[in-house]
């Protein structure tokens, strides 16, 4: 399949772009409206581990269709991003800043930031290094960073953790993802989304994308993570004045609940919108509530819109 137009999206306002930053190349799926909403911020949407782009395939649909521009990028070391070598090209600060100058690239404003999983992590040093560049932002089931520490030292977060502490071994975690034909990315998505197991051409798609990609730049970010002091993490630190939303599916088996909501110290005006039943993939299993709580936060109030963001 090819990872260009996986099930590919029947609309002829959605191209694929390719976006030179520094050091490194981006390829963007950008969606424009037909009918654009006046004075509204683009919309980057960042995915998280082991998806790209077409993560976002349900949330594209509906903020195209309430008049955003949409921009949602591979992000480096993913499908047919560029993937240089080395953990240090892959530290939250660097990826942070491919955000910052993308969103430099798209227009003079600011944007709404939306970001999953890595790309939510990415998405909460965005919002802290570069706040100028930021309207709204939104997160799901990704724990702000301030509750690194806590993270590290509870036990059943470890537990439910563990597999970062595999990514660390060099090797190992790469063949453990290719093995048998990324059997753990398949039952990934066979076996967690609440609404069920994706199609398996969906799942194929995925997989594409990560052979087209580079599983050692995947697993990466991870490495580069934990490698970091997390009281140099701590320090880097900075409050969020800009307005967030943390979007939480409740039956996450990968990250407690008791993280879900920001330290009010870090993040300033925090809308907390827990989803129940949805699993760490929300915006697949329950993307209709996803998408009507984001859109409300973006400040559509369009009764004509149905809960997915089409017009019925």
């Amino acid at each position: 399949m090819d990872p260009m137009s996986p099930l590919a999206l029947d609309d002829s306002r959605i191209e694929h772009r390719y976006v030179a930053l520094s050091g490194v190349r981006l390829h963007c799926v950008v969606a424009r409206p037909s009918k654009p909403r006046p004075g509204a911020p683009p919309v980057v949407l960042l995915h998280g581990f082991p998806e790209f782009w077409y993560a976002w395939r349900h949330q594209i649909v509906a903020l195209q269709a309430a008049g955003f521009e949409v921009w949602a990028p591979d992000l480096r070391g993913y499908n047919l991003s560029d993937h240089p070598r080395g953990v240090a090209n892959y530290t939250v600060e660097r990826l942070a800043d491919d955000v910052a100058e993308l969103v430099a690239q798209i227009g003079p404003g600011p944007a709404h930031v939306v970001g999953h999983d890595w790309g939510g992590m990415v998405a909460w040093w965005f919002a802290m290094r570069h706040p100028a560049q930021l309207d709204r932002l939104v997160v799901l089931n990704c724990p702000h960073p301030g509750h690194q520490l806590a993270m590290m030292v509870d036990p059943e977060q470890l537990r439910r953790s563990f597999y970062m502490i595999m990514m660390q071994l060099p090797g190992l975690a790469e063949r453990r993802l290719a093995a048998d034909d990324f059997a753990v990315i398949r039952s990934t998505y066979r076996r967690e989304p609440s609404s069920g197991p994706l199609a398996d051409a969906e799942i194929d798609a995925h997989v594409a994308a990560i052979r087209n990609g580079s599983p050692t730049a995947m697993v990466n970010y991870y490495r580069a993570l934990l490698r970091r002091s997390p009281f140099a993490l701590r320090r880097a630190l900075r409050p969020i004045d800009r307005p967030v939303q943390v979007l939480w599916g409740m039956a996450d088996r990968h990250l407690g609940f008791r993280y879900a909501e920001p330290p009010a110290k870090w993040v300033w005006h925090c809308r907390f919108d827990p989803i129940p039943g949805a699993s760490h993939w929300l915006h697949l299993d329950h993307a209709d509530a996803v998408n009507t709580a984001m859109l409300e936060f973006f400040g559509v109030h369009d009764p004509s819109l149905g809960p997915s963001g089409a017009r019925p």
